[in-house]
């Protein structure tokens, strides 16, 4: 079941320096939210706030009410909260398969001890994540690579692998970090098709950091857009677009008066 996710006055400081400045907003059960903003606005901040990287130096981080800010990210899984990177890490030298199953830590019977002793309830639950890893992995068409070593791969497979790791958690909030990064324009066409197929059948509230305004315009129900670790603004893709405080964010105010 899709999961509400809230953030009120959110605040991040480094040392004096400060990242964000009370951010809030709030994505609904089951919507497909895009965070956009220009290099250094503040998005990957808030993403590691969101998913426990980082601790916020005030404000709150709900998840369906459950106040979160400060939890780590192992505690977050079991929120239902799961993320991908920009860079995927996976683990190259091992299959595909295997770094599917790295996701699979939240939902360990007995922790991490009774799982090293392989205790029999352990290897059951052990054989049908791995029924449940190779589902993902057909379903996303890459059951052909659940046995080769990761670092076969390319960097849009990566991506691929990446995503199955993260839905073996059987998350309710999916949070996406540059998920088209580096993908040709016809990947870019199914990632899409695949987040909105994510929203549909798995019922999961997506929160998606991008820089290709295509993929957020055609993907999105909204946006939040920040401007030097402020929300600018909060709207449709369309909206964003044509908002000239967005504008003047990304492009400058000198370009802005000299188009005038």
């Amino acid at each position: 079941m899709a999961a509400e996710l809230t953030l009120q006055d959110v605040r991040l400081q480094f040392g004096g320096i400060t990242v964000l400045e009370e951010v809030g907003f709030t994505v609904e059960p089951g919507q497909i939210l895009g965070l956009v903003g220009p290099n250094g606005a503040g998005k990957t901040s808030l993403f590691n706030c969101i998913s426990g990287h980082y601790q916020p130096t005030g404000g709150a981080i709900r998840i369906e009410g459950a106040e979160v800010q400060g939890a780590r990210p192992a505690t977050l899984a079991r929120h239902g909260l799961a993320r991908t990177f920009q860079h995927p890490a996976l683990q190259l030298r091992e299959t595909v398969l295997e770094n599917v199953l790295l996701g699979a830590h939240a939902r360990l019977p007995g922790g991490p001890l009774a799982w090293s002793v392989r205790m029999p309830r352990t290897r059951r639950a052990e054989q049908a994540l791995r029924a449940e890893a190779l589902e993902l992995l057909e379903r996303h068409g890459l059951s052909w690579a659940a046995q080769l070593p990761a670092d076969e791969l390319s960097h849009g497979l990566h991506k691929g692998v990446e995503l199955c790791r993260a839905l073996l958690m059987r998350p309710q909030l999916l949070l996406l970090d540059e998920p088209a990064a580096g993908l040709p324009h016809t990947e870019v066409e199914q990632l899409i098709a695949t987040v909105r197929r994510l929203r549909a059948e798995d019922d999961i509230t997506v929160v998606v950091v991008e820089h290709h305004m295509g993929l957020i315009a055609a993907l999105t129900d909204r946006v939040v857009v920040l401007d030097h670790g402020r929300k600018l603004m909060e709207g449709t893709a369309a909206e964003a677009q044509s908002d000239p405080r967005v504008i003047e964010a990304y492009i400058g105010k000198d370009a802005v008066d000299d188009a005038a």
